[in-house]
């Protein structure tokens, strides 16, 4: 069943928490783009995302804060300064992670794994309050412009998704900048 809701309804995060909770897909607003999310240890959950957007392979995830995402990564003392700059905001860090902090569906090559911290009040609370990793890949179909207006992104995906979490239309956005960590040190993937 599909529900959208405003993203000032006080019930929300924890609407979107119970979807992610039960396996389910959800439609939430970032920083840059509007994004799927659902449970990224979840095989079920990330099959239903790969079938909406007609594609697999590796995906990002977003994080409450920066201890939580250093968290997951597999990454000694002097790599997390090395990494520190690249975390937060409209930017997404590949890096390796811990075993078992995700599946092992979304993961790049040598388990790695696109993080961000979304520069966005419901990103923070919704990933906090869940506690673990959330997807966060762009609201399109393989080779489709990321969508950013929720009338379209409604009319287009409601019959897959459990959840809309509307924030008005966004404006329109390339979506993150993208690193990689590698070699001890930061390579740029996508400015």
């Amino acid at each position: 069943m599909f529900k959208h809701i405003d993203i000032n309804h006080p019930q929300a995060v924890k609407y979107a928490v119970n979807i992610l909770e039960e396996g389910g897909v959800i439609i939430y607003p970032t920083d840059t783009l509007y994004g799927f999310g659902a449970d990224a240890t979840n095989d079920e959950a990330i099959n239903k995302i790969n079938q909406i957007k007609g594609r697999s392979g590796p995906m990002s995830v977003m994080a409450a804060d920066e201890k939580m995402a250093i968290n997951w990564m597999d990454i000694n003392n002097e790599q997390i300064e090395v990494v520190k700059p690249y975390l937060g905001g409209a930017q997404t860090l590949i890096a390796p992670v811990k075993p078992n902090i995700v599946s092992s569906k979304i993961l790049g090559e040598d388990n790695t794994l696109g993080i961000r911290i979304p520069n966005n009040k419901f990103c923070n609370e919704l990933s906090f309050l869940f506690g673990k990793p959330i997807i966060s890949t762009s609201v399109n179909r393989v080779g489709g412009k990321p969508m950013n207006d929720p009338v379209q992104i409604e009319y287009e995906f409601s019959s897959e998704v459990n959840l809309l979490i509307d924030a008005g239309t966004l404006l329109e956005s390339k979506g993150s900048k993208i690193y990689k960590f590698e070699d001890n040190k930061i390579i740029v993937l996508r400015e």
